[in-house]
């Protein structure tokens, strides 16, 4: 295998890279091994026809796709190594040559870690955060106990209010005519929680138990179901039930069912005490961050595209991964929220792009203030991240790669490039 570089504009570069022939007739003769058993020609027993005669049924290039498909991955892995660039992106390839007998031969456009050129990153002005906690705080936080501590009861004889929890039978439609997924029953809704159509919750409010109506709603331009997107729509719906929460008293007894205090007076008190933490840690934070910011308004770096479409889609990713643990797939989000995948991409890309100058501007500082964090440091940071696991240090080690540790070891030293730089800042 071969590979020469291309450097292109805006911290692109472009790698050809050639596989030998004999390597593509080894990946050509894997995937006919591979389908055979899928493939039936008269005269012979399935799976046993010869590759010479499915390829002069179905043509020469029969194989030819799958065969690239497992060598390209491999190849490229080779490749991005052997050619020693700092590659940031996703590859975007292209086939240049196919066919048997000749080498194989594709691109991978690719992009590259931008250079950052550092101004100012110590003694960069922040403003102060505040670490007050005043009363108006302390109660939101008591009120917010005593809504988890409520309960719902049943109302029978008043129409539906802001609040409520309904107990709800609707189907939809559009042009007199019921769309897949919209229909419902018993389904159990909070008006005014924003989780329907916009629109639909609040002509539910005034409703009354057993009394059929018609909700009329425009569904959103951008909304996922493009058969649905920017249509009106009628919800017949009937309200079987009306809920509302029933908050408890906010006094001794209150205090001593929800924490291990007698008084409400040591509750509140006890309650300020973490506020009071909480805000000095999000402080801290809120300095980091502000610090940060400002180091990156200070320095220059051009980043391509490539590289915050990578970013994005890791993002889209590891949402995805969050939301599939509450148990809700991307489609039914797309559905509640009446969005899209492009629209919620173009959502994340200023977070993304954010990440990557954060990144950069930090790896940067590191090297200008030769950072270096120590074997000691390293095995300090397994050993905490052992006892989260609940494993053994030595075990965890095993688990994890050169990559891995030598990752570790970027992420702690641009976690000092952090410190370095809030401790610097002066707050005003």
């Amino acid at each position: 295998m071969s590979v020469k570089v291309e450097n292109l504009e805006n911290n692109m570069a472009k790698l050809t890279i050639e596989a030998s022939a004999e390597e593509l007739e080894k990946a050509i003769q894997g995937v006919y091994l591979k389908q055979r058993g899928q493939i039936s020609m008269p005269g012979f027993r399935k799976g046993k026809a010869p590759r010479k005669m499915i390829e002069k049924m179905y043509g020469v290039g029969v194989f030819y796709e799958e065969a690239a498909n497992d060598l390209i991955p491999s190849a490229y892995a080779k490749a991005s190594e052997e050619s020693g660039l700092d590659i940031v992106s996703q590859p975007s390839i292209d086939v240049v040559q196919l066919e048997g007998g000749k080498p194989f031969i594709f691109t991978a456009e690719v992009a590259l870690k931008p250079e950052v050129t550092l101004g100012e990153y110590k003694g960069v002005e922040i403003p102060k955060a505040d670490t007050k906690v005043v009363a108006a705080e302390v109660n939101a936080e008591l009120k917010q106990e005593q809504e988890k501590n409520s309960r719902l009861v049943a109302v029978e004889d008043r129409a539906v209010k802001k609040g409520d929890t309904v107990r709800l039978d609707f189907e939809g439609f559009v042009d007199d005519v019921a769309f897949e997924g919209g229909k419902g029953e018993d389904y159990p809704l909070e008006i005014g929680s924003n989780s329907f159509i916009p629109g639909f919750e609040e002509q539910l409010t005034g409703a009354k138990i057993g009394k059929p109506l018609d909700v009329n709603v425009t569904f959103p331009e951008e909304y996922q179901a493009p058969d649905l997107a920017g249509k009106a729509a009628v919800f017949k719906c009937t309200v079987n039930k009306i809920e509302t929460k029933e908050l408890p008293a906010l006094d001794d007894e209150f205090a001593k069912d929800v924490s291990e205090f007698d008084t409400l007076k040591e509750y509140k008190a006890d309650i300020k005490k973490n506020l009071t933490e909480k805000k000095k840690e999000e402080a801290k934070s809120a300095k980091e961050d502000a610090a940060v910011d400002k180091v990156i308004e200070n320095a220059k770096m051009d980043i391509p595209e490539a590289m915050i479409e990578t970013q994005t889609n890791q993002l889209l990713d590891d949402f995805a991964r969050r939301i599939q643990q509450q148990g809700i797939d991307m489609e039914q989000y797309m559905q509640i929220t009446g969005s899209n995948v492009e629209a919620l991409r173009e959502q994340m890309k200023p977070q993304a792009i954010k990440r990557i100058q954060s990144r950069l501007v930090l790896e940067k500082i590191a090297e200008v203030e030769k950072i270096q964090v120590s074997d000691d440091k390293i095995e300090e940071e397994i050993t905490k991240m052992a006892e989260m696991y609940k494993m053994e240090p030595e075990k965890l080690k095993e688990l994890m790669g050169d990559y891995e540790k030598e990752q570790m070891k970027k992420d702690m030293a641009v976690q000092e490039a952090v410190t370095l730089v809030a401790k610097a800042a002066k707050e005003i």
